[in-house]
């Protein structure tokens, strides 16, 4: 397994002083996990690439009963992705080879290792359910992020795609930052860890995610999976990055959600399970908030406030609105967040009031986004041209993002009976040609461009289990 860092600031070989590996030399090291290589492609004034390779022996891994469980078929412990995949390996291997960087330390230029650079950042197999999860948890930190899905065999198009993207990551950071970011945030998404999870875990947690994991707003979701699902260390992990960041308290109560797998902490650790749907929608729909840079936004259909609690936790939104034509959704979702209790800044940045997305609202006009997740399934069909009028007319955001169910994707729920729709309450679920047919219409009639993107695991013949429409209104001179 592999990743490059690359820089293009001035005298770019300075990342030698930063990693302090020299530009014109190959070293190995022996780490835990295997031999680590450091080695410079690219070493100019103008551009400098350092490569991390790691060889992993995965059959030293099980001698040493450290490698994957192999659950799933007899020789899942020596027939694995764990030489190729990025993973908690790797983040090993950087702690072991790159620990100064890490530490934020450089003897040679001091100066240096406190600037933000310019860098991107390459890993070119990272297992990743989905675009959208990589950009929910690089994106909030400052990274742009680009991604190319990995073909299970480039001679055997038919196959498809594998689960592993080809991932680069594009920002202005110090150094020390990117590397923590890297050193968490790889186990994270490959899911599984090659070694016991235990109170250690949390000192490791807290430490690399200082001055950055306790802003983030899936930090509740990093730390579950980063520990593995384990509810004691979760919750202090939670409990000790709350003392130096001041987010709203409920993040402590939603860390861990019902199903979660509770081991002990001294008990190997359990494999992963895939991320919800629900979760993936979200951070779809963050990440496309995110990326239209607004700053005052509205959950429109709130429910219970989960949305509602990542919007206020991430700082780019400045002002929140949420609305439900249910007073008791509401009530709810005042108390999920704690409305009474939250900061005083934080409740200055929300505005909660009860509201139907079917009838104009006058204190609904000039935000920057508006949020349909998973809201118009729920009306009635001939409802939805007032839909049209009162949001993307009356109310004409800047940005409109929609989510809604693929029907076609039904056939892959197991347990849904066929011809079944996915809640009692859904009035209509539509096929991916329905739902780009209105939202194209809507948008042509109320002055909007529209584009759509998959949420999900994008099946190549039913398509992705939820279907997202980004609307952006056309600015006229």
């Amino acid at each position: 397994m592999m990743l490059t860092i690359t820089t293009t600031m001035p005298t770019a070989t300075d990342l030698g002083y930063l990693l302090h590996k020299h530009p014109g030399r190959v070293q190995s090291f022996d780490v835990s996990v295997g031999t680590a290589h450091v080695f410079y492609p690219e070493a100019t004034d103008q551009r400098t690439t350092a490569a991390l390779l790691l060889e992993v022996d995965p059959v030293a891994l099980v001698r040493d009963r450290k490698g994957p469980s192999g659950e799933g078929f007899a020789l899942g412990q020596y027939v694995n992705d764990r030489p190729y995949a990025a993973s908690s390996m790797l983040g090993v291997a950087m702690k072991d080879v790159f620990r100064t960087a890490l530490a934020g330390t450089c003897t040679a230029r001091p100066e240096l290792a406190a600037t933000a650079i310019p860098l991107e950042v390459r890993v070119p197999a990272l297992p990743a359910q989905g675009d959208a999860v990589v950009r929910m948890l690089f994106e909030p930190l400052g990274w742009s992020v680009s991604t190319e899905s990995v073909p299970l065999d480039p001679t055997v198009p038919a196959w498809g795609d594998s689960r592993y993207l080809d991932v680069t990551l594009t920002g202005e950071l110090r150094l020390a930052d990117a590397l923590n970011h890297l050193y968490v945030l790889l186990p994270v998404l490959d899911g599984s860890k090659h070694y016991w999870v235990s109170t250690d875990e949390v000192d490791k947690l807290v430490r690399a995610g200082e001055g950055w994991l306790g802003t983030h707003p899936e930090k509740a979701f990093i730390a579950r999976r980063y520990l593995a699902h384990q509810r004691e260390l979760t919750r202090s992990a939670l409990a000790r990055l709350a003392e130096v960041d001041d987010a709203v308290p409920e993040a402590l109560d939603n860390a861990l959600e019902p199903g979660a797998i509770e081991v002990e902490a001294t008990a190997p650790e359990m494999p992963d399970r895939p991320i919800p749907l629900h979760e993936l929608r979200r951070g779809a729909v963050l990440a496309a908030l995110r990326a239209s840079g607004a700053r005052t936004v509205a959950d429109l259909g709130c429910g219970e406030g989960v949305l509602v609690r990542d919007l206020l936790a991430d700082r780019q939104f400045e002002s929140v609105v949420a609305t439900d034509v249910s007073a008791r959704a509401l009530q709810y979702l005042a108390r999920k967040l704690r409305l009474d209790r939250m900061p005083e800044h934080q409740r200055a940045r929300l505005q909660v009031f009860q509201s139907s997305v079917t009838y104009r609202d006058d204190r609904l006009a000039g935000l920057d986004a508006a949020v349909l997740m998973e809201v118009i399934e729920h009306i009635d069909p001939p409802r939805l041209p007032a839909v049209e009028r009162a949001v993307l007319g009356h109310a004409a955001p800047g940005t409109v993002v929609v989510t809604t169910p693929n029907v076609e994707h039904n056939v892959r729920f197991e347990t849904l009976p066929e011809g079944t729709r996915r809640h009692r309450d859904h009035r209509f679920e539509w096929t991916r040609a329905e739902f780009q047919a209105w939202a194209t219409a809507a948008a042509a009639l109320y002055g909007y461009t529209v584009r759509f993107l998959p949420v999900g695991t994008d099946d190549p013949e039913v398509g992705p289990p939820t279907q997202m429409a980004i609307f952006d209104k056309v600015v006229t001179a």
